[in-house]
């Protein structure tokens, strides 16, 4: 039973990681329709800015305050994730909007050009960040189950995040404006919202939850220019079968995938059960190809 437990904690674990992945490129593909090849790259720097708010701390302030690092790193990374998002999507992504190629393209240009950025500045080899010591350990429920303390805090991040997310979209005025765009663009541009500043505004803020993203992964193991790229593809499978533009359906999305890929994993092995994973999204998407929850609206009847 404790094992069972632990690989269902497990599962739950991953699922939040894959979840709190995928709540910005759910947000940016489902209202605009663009294959954001660089979404990936957001991840990392949100986890160098870990890196670097944890150096920061050490060399300045006193030991005592250390644990209070990661905190702040979390607010850092979502800023500059949200800053450089705002920018990309007015320098290029508005350019390519109708065009999903040229815009799958020009993405994953942008994304190599972040990684050897990152690269230059921090160094091709991985570097880790420590955890602060309020994140050590884990709770012994008994003798043979002890969840970390890590996995738990990463699970709280992803409820909260996604509890703010539905905050906004459902209780505020700007996430009414995102919602109207992303059910009927043109309808609510005759109702005299502007179209350009929501996808501007979402675009930056599907980095943003991108960039808190790699911030947690830092609390999982080591970074490195390329940790994004491990990440995108399961981030995409989780938007496609969770279905585009509904937040119940990305969460349903990513619990199923991470429970199940830790359980086909865990009875078979790594690769025979991504493999099997694969397999059931490819078969699932052939009975439901809108996924698991669609959006209803005009436009799309």
């Amino acid at each position: 039973m404790s094992l069972l437990l632990l690989q269902l904690f497990n599962g739950l674990s991953l699922s939040s990681i894959l979840l709190l992945i995928a709540l910005g490129l759910a947000i940016t593909f489902g209202l605009m329709n663009v294959i954001n090849m660089a979404h990936g790259e957001f991840i990392m720097i949100g986890a160098y800015m870990a890196y670097m708010v944890q150096q920061l701390f050490q060399k300045w302030l006193p030991a005592s305050a250390f644990g209070w690092y990661f905190v702040v790193s979390l607010g850092v990374a979502f800023v500059v994730a949200f800053v450089i998002g705002w920018l990309l999507e007015t320098l290029l992504i508005r350019f390519l909007y109708g065009r999903p190629l040229d815009s799958l393209l020009a993405t994953w240009g942008v994304s190599l050009v972040l990684q050897q950025v990152a690269r230059s500045i921090f160094g091709a080899p991985n570097v880790a960040v420590q955890a602060p010591a309020w994140l050590e350990g884990g709770l012994h429920l008994t003798a043979d189950l002890i969840l970390p303390y890590k996995r738990i805090f990463i699970i709280a991040l992803v409820a909260l995040c996604i509890v703010a997310i539905y905050v906004y979209m459902y209780r505020t005025a700007g996430g009414r404006r995102m919602r109207a765009v992303m059910q009927n663009r043109s309808m609510a541009a005759c109702l005299g919202i502007s179209t350009r500043r929501v996808d501007a505004q979402s675009f930056a803020f599907g980095s943003a939850m991108a960039g808190i993203a790699g911030c947690a992964l830092t609390l999982v193991g080591p970074i490195g220019p390329t940790i994004g790229t491990y990440y995108i593809v399961d981030a995409f499978m989780v938007v496609v079968l969770g279905g585009i533009g509904k937040l119940v359906g990305t969460v349903a999305g990513a619990l199923g995938i991470g429970v199940f890929n830790t359980a086909l994993e865990y009875t078979t092995s790594a690769t025979i059960g991504k493999v099997l994973v694969f397999t059931l999204i490819i078969a699932f998407l052939q009975w439901k190809p809108l996924g698991l929850v669609t959006m209803r609206s005009r436009s799309l009847d």
